[in-house]
């Protein structure tokens, strides 16, 4: 069941283009539409499965942020790279607030990180769509992980929220952000990670960049659109770094979909060396990553 936007789902323009068609690899095999808006540069799948539609498209083994036990090579790897990331999250977390205070993980997945921010004397709760998810986070970090933001104690409010790669998978964008804004302290940051369809990765693996991921993906965010965001919600970018793994990771998926009968050297070794160069050029080009992670304040 699929949903055709008239308007841009940042911007609310009527302006935009079709831009590119994209398979989904992952589960469906189905192709989608992504337009282009031509006023604030957003990217965004058109048309897209509604939000009670969407959960069949997650229904894949590979979709590791819901799992915690490894079942295979690929996704041993990606658990302990996610182990070393979440310990430099903390610390990020730690160096904009080192007093601590309370936090907020949008779309937590399992709580590796909530659990890691508590131990650092955080008072943590989360926010996990996905049941089984949802369930595995609870038992971590005492049961405060809940469906949706309507479900958070009244007169919540947070010094930090995190949307670490989810906000290219919410349907009610402004909505959501606004909701977010409102129980974000005036003094607080939001810090989020998208991936970046202009990185060298993007470009070298086009149609069969796994950073696409339609339909799971519904947004696209270039230097643009994240400008046009900060405008849009009256937010001050106040830092942006890089996600240095993620080039190595979004290229490993990619090479299975450009040639999934290569051996699982092969593809490890092309990952290796596409993810090497996509930083390299990233360095070059202001910051291009295959990933980028965005620190705001409100103004």
């Amino acid at each position: 069941m699929l949903e055709r936007l008239t308007k841009c789902p940042l911007c609310k323009s009527g302006h935009f283009l079709n831009s590119e068609q994209i398979k989904d690899f992952a589960v469906s095999q189905e192709s989608f539409i992504i337009c282009n808006c031509i006023k604030c540069g957003l990217k965004f799948t058109n048309p897209r499965p509604k939000v009670e539609a969407i959960a069949p498209y997650y229904d894949f083994p590979e979709y590791f942020s819901h799992e915690d036990k490894a079942k295979n090579l690929t996704q041993f790897v990606y658990q302990k790279v996610r182990k070393y990331a979440v310990s430099k999250k903390v610390k990020h977390l730690n160096s904009l607030k080192p007093s601590k205070g309370k936090y907020l993980d949008y779309g937590c997945g399992t709580a590796e990180l909530l659990s890691k921010a508590k131990e650092t004397g955080w008072k943590v709760k989360g926010i996990e769509p996905n049941e089984k998810a949802r369930n595995q986070a609870k038992s971590k970090v005492n049961g405060k992980v809940y469906e949706s933001i309507d479900e958070l104690p009244q007169g919540s409010s947070f010094d930090i929220i995190t949307l670490y790669h989810v906000l290219e998978h919410i349907h009610s964008l402004r909505k959501t952000i606004k909701k977010l804004l409102n129980i974000l302290k005036s003094d607080g940051y939001i810090v989020i990670a998208v991936p970046n369809p202009e990185s060298y990765d993007a470009i070298k693996y086009r149609d069969r960049w796994a950073g696409w991921d339609v339909p799971r993906h519904l947004y696209h965010f270039n230097r643009k659109s994240i400008e046009s965001f900060s405008e849009l919600f009256d937010l001050q970018l106040v830092n942006e770094m890089p996600m240095s793994f993620d080039s190595y990771y979004v290229s490993l998926l990619s090479e299975g979909y450009t040639n999934p009968n290569q051996s699982i050297v092969q593809r490890y070794w092309k990952a290796i060396m596409s993810g090497k160069k996509s930083n390299s050029e990233a360095r070059k080009t202001a910051g291009n990553y295959s990933s980028n992670l965005f620190v705001f304040k409100k103004k």
